[in-house]
Formats: C-alpha cells, sequence, structure tokens
C-alpha cells in the first residue's frame, strides 16, 4: 500500500512540475514567436488591378453565357418543331429528329463543361499575377515585421486570433501594393 501511495505520489509531483515547466515554456513562447493575419481575399479585392481581372473574366462569362443561350434557344426551337410534328411524321423523319435532338442535347451539355473548364482557367490565369504581387507583399511585411507566420483568416478558419501575440498586418500589405 505504502508503495502504492508513494508511487501515486511521485507521479503526481512529476505531474506539477511537468505543468510549470510547460507553463514557464508557453510563456517563452509568447514571447519570442509572432505572428500575422489578414483576409486574403479582402486585401486582394482592394488590390489595383483587381477590378479590370474582374471586369475581364466577367466578358468572357458573359460571351459563354450568350452562347449557351443560342443554343439553349435552338434545342428549344427544334423540340417545339419535333413536338408539333411527330404525329405526322413518318417513322424514319420521327427518328431522324429525336437523333437531332439528342445530339444538339449532348453538344449543349459538351460545350456547357468546356465553357466552365476554360472560364475556371482564364480567371486562374487573369489572378495569378494579382497572387503573386500579393504573396510577395504578404512575405515582404512578415520579413519586416519579423513574424513567424502570417495566417489567412478567410473561410472562418481561425474563430479566435490573440491579438497580443498575432499582429493585423492588412493595412501594411495594402500600403506595400499601393
Amino acid at each position: 500500500m505504502k508503495k502504492i501511495l508513494m508511487g501515486w505520489l511521485c507521479m503526481c509531483a512529476f505531474a506539477v512540475a511537468s505543468a510549470q515547466t510547460n507553463t514557464a515554456e508557453q510563456a517563452t513562447v509568447h514571447e519570442t514567436i509572432r505572428f500575422g493575419y489578414l483576409s486574403y481575399n479582402d486585401v486582394l479585392h482592394a488590390m489595383p488591378g483587381y477590378e479590370q481581372a474582374e471586369r475581364q473574366v466577367g466578358e468572357l462569362r458573359a460571351a459563354y453565357q450568350k452562347e449557351l443561350t443560342r443554343s439553349e434557344e435552338q434545342f428549344s426551337k427544334a423540340y417545339a418543331e419535333y413536338v408539333e410534328g411527330q404525329h405526322s411524321f413518318p417513322e424514319n423523319i420521327l427518328l431522324k429528329r429525336q437523333k437531332e435532338l439528342q445530339q444538339l442535347m449532348d453538344q449543349a451539355q459538351q460545350f456547357k463543361q468546356e465553357a466552365r473548364q476554360l472560364l475556371e482557367e482564364n480567371e486562374k490565369a487573369v489572378m495569378q499575377p494579382l497572387q503573386e504581387r500579393l504573396d510577395k507583399a504578404i512575405h515582404e511585411v512578415g520579413m519586416k515585421h519579423n513574424l513567424a507566420f502570417v495566417v489567412n483568416t478567410d473561410n472562418r478558419a481561425y474563430p479566435f486570433i490573440n491579438a497580443g501575440i498575432g499582429t493585423d498586418v492588412t493595412s501594411d500589405v495594402l500600403n506595400l501594393l499601393k
């Protein structure tokens, strides 16, 4: 019984000593490691050139949408003609029209998928230079303030940031970009 009690007391003493050491280490870490934070999207949207890039992507998106609308109208017209004449068409014309409708529908779907992919690629290509400039500015501000890292607060990834330890670098990054 004495051995068990002594073992338990030793474990408690070790746990207390360990907790005190961890608290001291945490205080040292808090004093030496600093980090920055910002909303990457907010800064990106405020950058010079962002509106022009968005306008460029929007114009391409509008052109694709116009073509999709034209394609849908073409399909609707062909379908209306098919419905109107389906009772009077001979079997081979009926099958031909069904096949044409299926081809129009397949082509529209394929174009829609290709358009979506091309829009995504275009948006990435247009935004890449802005993102590279922003990344470089964040790096410079982080080095200037001797920060260990800069976190992106978008998408509620960090619901709490201790402002006593972290530094909001948004204005510094925006000033560097302008």
